[in-house]
């Protein structure tokens, strides 16, 4: 199981661009878009910038950022 909790949208941004490589693109509304470049192509994912992210929503986010929760939730 693992061991994400509740943290806010810039928190979110802010530990996927600093410790994961992404970087922000633009925003559009209340959501932060962020990409990626690997060897394998493109990656991305959209935050939203909430002050509280569901466990949910981040574990949607990171599917999509292709980041694993476990090496996430290190960094929290």
């Amino acid at each position: 199981m693992s061991k994400l909790r509740k943290i806010s949208g810039k928190k979110c941004v802010k530990v996927l661009c600093n410790r994961f490589g992404f970087h922000y693109v633009r925003q559009k509304g209340s959501h932060s878009i962020l990409k990626k470049e690997t060897p394998l192509g493109e990656r991305g994912t959209v935050v939203p910038n909430h002050s509280e992210l569901k466990i949910g929503t981040l574990k949607g986010i990171l599917k999509l950022a292709e980041v694993d929760e476990k090496e996430f939730s290190i960094f929290l």
